[in-house]
């Protein structure tokens, strides 16, 4: 028979040798989205895991879940802030119950160009924007880009009359609903899946996509025109649980920063080349007339939509506003 001390001492090292192995596992980051792997969303996560694995070879192990083979668009949120991942990407426009203020990414006409869009994301106040969800258990990582949105329909729209008594489908956006309301349009929610059917059917007879999702989603099959009108932003955030992160050792924290400053670089190169062949597919196969605006049509357009912005001034704050326009070179 075993002495009792030594019994002791055999229960005190079957207990504490289960924790030290599990300090030792790996930290598990699971990362779930609802695009393809081959998409720029798509390519970057698997970056992330690839860079993550390389640099912090037994400290993380990264998961990635895409084609909403985890959870969709309708649940994701709910997951993160419940830990059962500690990554989404999703659209800007599925933060507005969380803040309002990231809804000065849907305001149409809002930036002149795709590097306006850029400058932005660098200023503070853009930066300000990815911590003001904090206080709901996210915090934003970084900005994803999936390029400037065009205008789709069965007709010509030079001007903002001709687009009066068409229905035209959006993301579930409250701006998005009034930026169509303000020419006489319906705005019809649809989710991105059901985009196709409903302009095949009739249901929709219009849409906003860049130039990667008209082509991804075969737009230039059930529509006539494509009107280049550069008019809103299709952007993702990078987010994670707030818990999660500020629980990270600071030297895991700080070199996972470090790799997704790298892979948002590429991921927003990617989207920006992607966008550009894409547009080209569509101009070469000719399926539709592409209409190219004039400055003096792009200007009408912006004019009847300015109420928009002056619509969600308040919830989304007049500085925030103010500091979008600085960006803008050409005014």
């Amino acid at each position: 028979m075993l002495p009792s001390c030594l019994v002791a001492a055999l229960l005190a090292l079957s207990i504490i040798t289960p924790l030290h192995a599990q300090e030792s596992q790996p930290i598990l980051i699971r990362f779930a989205h609802v695009v393809a792997d081959d998409t720029p969303k798509g390519k970057g996560a698997l970056l992330f895991k690839q860079l993550a694995e390389e640099r912090l070879a037994g400290k993380v192990r990264v998961e990635v879940y895409p084609n909403s083979t985890r959870y969709g668009d309708a649940d994701e949120m709910q997951a993160l802030l419940n830990g059962q991942v500690e990554l989404l990407a999703p659209s800007l426009s599925k933060f507005d119950r969380y803040t309002k203020q990231l809804q000065v990414f849907d305001l149409p006409f809002l930036f002149d160009d795709a590097e306006a869009v850029k400058r932005f994301g660098k200023r503070e106040k853009s930066q300000e924007l990815l911590r003001s969800m904090t206080s709901h258990g996210i915090t934003g990582l970084a900005y994803w880009s999936n390029g400037l949105k065009q205008l789709s329909a069965n007709r010509a729209l030079r001007l903002p009359k001709d687009a009066q008594g068409l229905k035209f489908r959006i993301q579930n956006s409250a701006v998005l609903e009034s930026q169509f309301e303000s020419i006489g349009a319906q705005a019809v929610r649809l989710a991105f899946g059901q985009m196709f059917k409903g302009l095949e059917s009739g249901e929709v007879q219009g849409a906003e996509n860049p130039w990667s999702n008209i082509v991804s989603q075969k737009v230039d099959t059930v529509q006539s025109h494509i009107i280049e009108s550069n008019h809103g932003v299709l952007h993702y955030m990078l987010i994670t649980n707030t818990s999660f992160w500020h629980s990270l050792p600071y030297a895991i924290r700080s070199e996972l920063d470090n790799i997704i400053l790298e892979v948002t670089h590429v991921v927003n190169a990617e989207a920006e080349a992607l966008n550009a062949r894409d547009r080209q597919k569509v101009l070469a196969a000719g399926r539709v007339k592409v209409i190219d605006l004039s400055d003096a049509e792009r200007e009408a357009w912006r004019q009847a939509m300015l109420p928009v912005w002056k619509r969600y001034e308040d919830e989304i704050g007049t500085d925030v506003i103010r500091a979008a326009l600085a960006v803008n070179r050409k005014r």
